[in-house]
């Protein structure tokens, strides 16, 4: 991938946050706490500051900001242009570390107040309520932390070149898929699982974006097969489906592929055949301006025609999350429309408890003048 300079990094993240300051300036935030700890995962706090996991991150209207991390020697190594305070400083109470970093920024105003993440348990709300004395503390919907949400919908350079790369190892690892099933080394559920786990760190990829699905013809049927993966055979004669992400600088791919065994019978052959429809008919409304809509609205007609449904909707969002927003399907809203920056999954499916299941799953970029299909994955024939 393309390398970023330090520089080039410095301003990509000053960007984002920039973008999150106008918001607080339009809405009179004064300043807004994202967390990043074992209770409360926000990717948000990576988002802005580059620091993998479990820290605090506060931002104020000044544009004034600090990373309260855990691990204070990866922050230093792994922060991007960011205050670091030590958690420690604070004894490791999150309270506390809002209420000091708070005090330091020296803000004045007539009313100060201060956006804590939606998903706050109401015990909790009430601890900041008594620790940050003289600030209105708000824990809402449509918030600064929902803003965020939508904001990350749509990808900077940045964010594009790490989601290509763990695009292209994910890539990799299917066409090793598909030689080991060919070749007959690779025999068992766990065995594919464990050969992502061990080909991913070899391509300097951080983990899997999931549990690996791995299920043969007998647990195929499953949208997400539990558990993620046995010791039974895999492929065996019918359908069997993996589904596996890999995860490079943060950015998840998300990849779903079949292994069409036979013989199949002609039911078994439909549901492939309407999959591999339903994917070729909705791909061309994965573009910039489209209602997000139309596109699931197109598969689902694929699989309405022969009486059968699809059980999940046709895709989401990905990036430092496996689901981010928006979703592709036909609930959503006229006006809500693809655009440009965004990357999605493609991934129609159908299963049956008597003939397997069978599912096809790519990621999409969408462009100013349409579509990338950035990975790609198949249904393989043996």
């Amino acid at each position: 991938m393309k390398e970023f300079t330090q520089e080039e990094l410095k301003k990509i993240y000053a960007a984002r946050r920039e973008k999150l300051l106008s918001f607080m300036s339009e809405n009179k935030i004064t300043a807004v706490v994202f967390e990043d700890c074992e209770e409360r995962r926000d990717p948000a706090v990576r988002y802005f500051t580059g620091h993998p996991t479990d820290a605090l991150f506060i931002i104020a209207e000044t544009g004034k900001c600090a990373l309260i991390p855990w691990d204070e020697n990866l922050a230093k190594e792994r922060a991007v242009d960011v205050q670091i305070l030590p958690y420690n400083k604070y004894e490791r109470r999150n309270t506390r570390a809002v209420k000091e970093v708070l005090k330091s920024f020296r803000i004045k105003s007539n009313r100060l107040k201060v956006e804590i993440p939606p998903c706050t348990p109401y015990p909790l709300f009430l601890k900041y309520v008594d620790a940050i004395e003289g600030w209105d503390v708000l824990c809402r919907e449509n918030s600064a932390h929902d803003f965020v949400v939508d904001m990350r919908a749509t990808k900077d350079e940045y964010e594009i070149e790490c989601t290509k790369e763990a695009c292209r190892v994910g890539d990799w690892i299917i066409s090793e898929i598909e030689r080991g099933i060919r070749e007959n080394w690779l025999q068992k559920e766990s065995d594919v699982a464990l050969l992502i786990e061990s080909e991913l760190r070899k391509c300097g990829c951080e983990r899997t974006g999931f549990d690996t699905l791995a299920a043969g013809p007998g647990r195929s049927f499953a949208i997400h097969a539990f558990p993620g993966y046995t010791n039974a055979p895999w492929p065996a004669q019918g359908l069997s489906i993996l589904d596996f992400g890999v995860v490079y600088e943060g950015y998840t791919s998300d990849t779903t592929l079949t292994v069409a065994k036979g013989p199949l019978n002609a039911k078994q052959e439909e549901l492939l055949a309407l999959v591999e429809k339903a994917a070729a008919q909705a791909l061309p409304l994965y573009k910039a301006g489209s209602p997000i809509k139309k596109a699931a609205e197109a598969a689902d007609l694929v699989f309405s025609k022969a009486k059968r449904t699809m059980p999940h909707t046709l895709g989401h969002g990905i990036g430092l999350e496996i689901h981010e927003f928006p979703r592709v399907s036909p609930k959503q809203a006229d006006d809500l429309l693809f655009k440009s920056g965004m990357i999605v999954t493609l991934e129609p499916g159908l299963y049956d408890p008597e003939l397997g299941g069978v599912r096809l799953e790519n990621d999409v970029l969408i462009t100013e003048n349409g579509n990338e299909v950035l990975t790609h994955s198949k249904i393989i024939r043996i």
